[in-house]
């Protein structure tokens, strides 16, 4: 079933945050190794998104755990699985293998729930998160005009991802977290270049981040002009994620929902982190605020970001289910 025509007759779920469910397992450094790497001259410990190779076994647990809750669409475990930022752990040549082996998990158990149950279809969506370097702001308070990546890299390091998402099984793809969107332009090109060369249709979905209360995303654009500047493709999707709890979020999805002709996507923290840098908010606490997304016919797309678990989830969908899409507007 083609995700579009599922999206105007009912509200989606997306997954939680993939993070906060690896942080259960309490991993040590032995299990970002494997063979392979038994002898990697830096330590690996964190590196999330190599776990996809070295324990799938605990990412696709993960997964089922998230669809079970009732999850529709399921992200890759490939939120930092790009050149750029695999440099850190110097696993730059890992990068295509990291990404297929995520995607090609995520795809290996949505399939399994669709088969059980094909009148609700399973999605994968390949995670394209912001990178570590900004295209447009200098990390060098003292050198404005310098810049740590150019265009052009963050162009060759998203191609190189986004056709291993896609080789390794993803359906659509979600340029997330964006905190810069000269880095998600170069995203979305990259993808859209992939689509023109492989005669496809890549369904997108694009997910900026609030930073603080002056409802701007760190390089400076307000709500407006963020969804101004990645309309110039056909989305899937256009939403915000991570930084803000669902109540803090609500304004500037009431923006994009006024403004936008795409489908509106959200996925928030489950509240804000307290001093130890942990969520504390429940599910029924989640719910309480999502429900004045769907009051308000906000939302097409709902999940959680950080601090976001199955449990979390599972109430979500069990409230999203008694709601209508918002209605797209030409």
């Amino acid at each position: 079933m083609n995700i579009r025509d599922i999206l105007k007759s009912r509200i989606l779920i997306l997954d939680g945050a993939m993070g906060t469910m690896i942080q259960r397992y309490q991993l040590e450094e032995k299990d970002f190794r494997n063979e392979e790497l038994k002898d990697h001259p830096v330590p690996l410990k964190g590196n999330n998104d190599l776990l996809s190779i070295t324990r799938p076994d605990i990412i696709k647990a993960i997964c089922s755990a998230y669809l079970e809750a009732g999850a529709d669409i399921i992200e890759t475990n490939t939120f930092g699985s790009t050149w750029v930022a695999q440099a850190d752990y110097q696993l730059e040549d890992w990068v295509y293998r990291i990404n297929y082996e995520s995607a090609k998990i995520a795809k290996e158990v949505t399939d399994e729930f669709t088969a059980k149950d094909p009148s609700k279809p399973r999605f994968v969506v390949g995670s394209m998160g912001p990178t570590n370097r900004l295209a447009s702001m200098s990390p060098d308070v003292n050198n404005p005009g310098f810049r740590a990546i150019t265009y052009d890299q963050l162009l060759e390091a998203f191609t190189e991802q986004a056709k291993a998402l896609l080789d390794g099984g993803a359906d659509l793809l979600l340029v997330e977290t964006i905190t810069d969107t000269l880095n998600s332009k170069a995203a979305l090109m990259a993808i859209d270049r992939i689509a023109e060369a492989r005669g496809i249709k890549i369904p997108i979905m694009v997910s900026g981040t609030i930073t603080d209360a002056s409802g701007r995303i760190l390089s400076g654009q307000n709500t407006e002009a963020f969804l101004i500047s990645v309309s110039h493709l056909d989305l899937l999707s256009v939403g915000l994620n991570c930084a803000l709890g669902a109540r803090e979020l609500k304004p500037y999805l009431s923006t994009l929902s006024s403004k936008s002709t795409f489908n509106i996507s959200a996925h928030p923290n489950a509240g804000l982190p307290n001093e130890f840098g942990e969520y504390d908010e429940t599910p029924e606490d989640m719910v309480d605020q999502i429900k004045e997304f769907l009051d308000d016919g906000l939302i097409n797309i709902i999940g959680g970001c950080c601090g976001t678990t199955p449990e979390h989830i599972k109430a979500i969908a069990e409230l999203a289910a008694k709601y209508e899409p918002r209605l797209l507007t030409q």
